[in-house]
């Protein structure tokens, strides 16, 4: 009986990437906490701030280990592929999140270098300091995460950006204790804010060309095009489509024609063996006939052998 070892070892990197996740959460939300006693003590509304901001990170990361947990759920009925595409939905609303609190942040930040408030150095500093201390041990609990999965890369950047935020924060406040520059916090806020947004701009791009089932990064649809049109006895390929259903699980579909003599299953197995070998393309459906079949489908992409044409059709 064959085993499906891809198969187990997906489900064990989700439960050990899973379990990251949750220890991250519990970090960062006891973080939380400890941020929102202070700033009620202190009667501080810059820590009170930066905890919701925490907490909105939370809600990213809980929605991530949501999106494992219903990328895991076998494929039935209409759902053919299962859930795994929630993962990029994941990932896309991890993008738009940061891409929301950077445009707050650098709100908040222009209005206070106009009218710079007077903040607590010392408290500011030594919760900054707290905060990088978690962030960092947060930060390397995702980077032995499987960051090709966008999902994992959408709370890592949240928790990278939260890193640099702390640092930022801490520095502001070494300036302010040292100088009196109360500016220095908008200041460093507005670097975070670009950071946030370099990083939120990455993770929308990627999750929208997966959405538009765009080409995977790396793979040249007019390359395997030439690719599977060399192969003996294909005389022409076209319909041919390469996207992504999921973070590091792409596919190929394609019309083939072969010789009217040729053997159309030993084509197509030759084929599947090139497109694993050259391109790690695993899950591949090829309609292949022979010459001279009535075809009247819109044709996508029509690739022929030198010497033979290489026209683009429409039906």
């Amino acid at each position: 009986m064959a085993h499906d070892h891809t198969g187990h070892s997906h489900v064990v990197r989700a439960d050990a990437d899973r379990r990251r996740l949750a220890i991250t959460l519990g970090l960062i939300v006891a973080f939380v906490a400890v941020e929102v006693g202070v700033g009620v003590v202190a009667h501080s509304l810059a820590l009170l701030s930066d905890a919701g901001h925490m907490l909105t990170d939370a809600a990213a990361i809980g929605f991530s280990l949501l999106a494992i947990g219903l990328a895991a759920r076998p494929a039935k009925g209409a759902m053919t592929f299962g859930f795994r595409r929630v993962e990029i939905l994941s990932a896309q609303a991890n993008g738009v999140s940061l891409l929301i609190l950077a445009a707050f942040i650098a709100y908040e930040a222009i209005r206070r270098l106009f009218d710079p408030p007077v903040v607590r150095g010392w408290l500011i500093l030594i919760v900054a300091l707290l905060g990088v201390l978690v962030n960092l041990v947060a930060a390397w609990m995702l980077a032995q995460a499987n960051r090709e999965s966008l999902n994992i890369e959408g709370s890592f950047q949240h928790i990278v950006t939260d890193l640099y935020g702390f640092i930022g924060t801490a520095v502001a406040a070494a300036v302010i204790l040292l100088t009196g520059f109360q500016r220095a916090d908008p200041i460093v806020s507005l670097l975070i804010a670009g950071l946030m947004t370099r990083s939120g701009v990455s993770l929308v791009k990627a999750s929208g060309r997966i959405f538009m089932e765009a080409a995977p990064e790396g793979l040249d649809p007019q390359a395997i095009g030439q690719a599977l049109v060399a192969q003996p006895d294909v005389v022409e390929v076209h319909d041919l489509h390469v996207w992504e259903i999921t973070s590091g699980f792409s596919a190929l579909s394609a019309h083939v024609l072969v010789g009217s003599d040729s053997n159309c299953h030993a084509a197509r197995r030759g084929m599947e063996a090139m497109l694993h070998d050259r391109f790690a393309l695993d899950h591949t459906t090829l309609q292949v006939d022979h010459t001279g079949g009535d075809r009247s489908q819109i044709v996508q992409l029509d690739i022929r052998p030198a010497g033979r044409g290489a026209n683009a059709e429409t039906s």
